[in-house]
């Protein structure tokens, strides 16, 4: 069975400013359909770039990406990203912005009236998903930040995306609601059947929600390690506490370390104490 996305020799090398930057070197990698792939590195890794050339919202330098074994020149209606920062339209209610994509051209070309009721049933069904039926009728500034978040998923969704891009998305939210967005992301994974890409710079968020573990690697960003998650597809927050949970934060958090070259936090804050010591007696 052919991979849902490949990943072929990626390169991607930023030539604004004196220095070109390469921010990405020779990235090989497989996507099955449905697959949920996390993504975790230290910082200046690639991982966003990455996550934005398969959207189709960042060229490449060089290298191929394919979905379905045709190869991706630009965004399509099969992918929708979701980023850290929520993009809703403050004018329109949470209903509106869940239903917004619809009224694109690409969606209302030859539309129905049978394709107008369908869309307005699936608004309805995310909406009652995300829980958000007691605010349909809000504006964007009277919700929360994990509410807002659920809109944002929503509408990303309206369109029966097949692929689900997803860029640090709960990275703003408190430690209580990430926990309940987990839960609710898996949920419709489960339900939806969408191929997930997910980046993150926490790796419990990654273990959790991932079925695979793509570790990414500074200077230049590059893909070092691909892990397993050795857990059952039903999970529940307790398995955070499970010895093989555990194993796998450690050994995935060492290796960021020895990837970003500082080994443990203490040496981290050796260093910074060294620097500030430096500066302290030039000045």
């Amino acid at each position: 069975m052919p991979a849902k996305i490949s990943v072929r020799g990626v390169n991607k090398v930023f030539a604004t400013g004196a220095q070109p930057v390469q921010a990405l070197k020779d990235a090989h990698l497989d996507i099955a359909a449905n697959e949920f792939v996390t993504f975790v590195g230290a910082s200046g890794c690639g991982k966003s770039t990455l996550l934005r050339m398969i959207a189709g919202l960042e060229t490449r330098t060089s290298g191929a990406i394919m979905v379905d074994g045709r190869t991706m020149t630009g965004p399509g209606i099969d992918r929708a990203m979701i980023f850290q920062h929520y993009s809703l339209y403050p004018w329109l209610t949470v209903r509106e912005n869940i239903r917004f994509c619809r009224q694109l051209k690409v969606h209302t070309d030859n539309r129905t009236a049978a394709d107008v009721e369908a869309a307005s049933g699936r608004a309805d069904a995310l909406i009652q998903l995300m829980g958000l039926s007691h605010a349909e009728q809000a504006y964007t500034h009277q919700l929360s930040g994990g509410m807002q978040q659920r809109v944002a998923i929503a509408r990303a969704l309206m369109s029966r995306p097949e692929i689900l891009l997803m860029d640090e998305p709960f990275g703003a939210l408190d430690a209580q609601t990430r926990e309940v967005m987990h839960d609710l992301i898996r949920h419709v994974h489960r339900i939806e059947g969408s191929t997930i890409l997910f980046v993150t710079h926490d790796v419990e968020e990654a273990i959790y929600l991932g079925q695979r573990i793509v570790l990414m690697a500074p200077q230049p960003g590059r893909i070092d390690t691909i892990y397993q998650v050795p857990l059952p597809k039903e999970r529940h927050q307790d398995m955070k506490l499970a010895p093989e949970f555990l194993a796998l934060k450690k050994v995935i958090l060492e290796r960021i370390r020895e990837t970003s070259g500082i080994k443990t936090d203490l040496q981290q804050l050796e260093k910074l104490s060294s620097l500030a010591s430096i500066d302290k007696v030039q000045a």
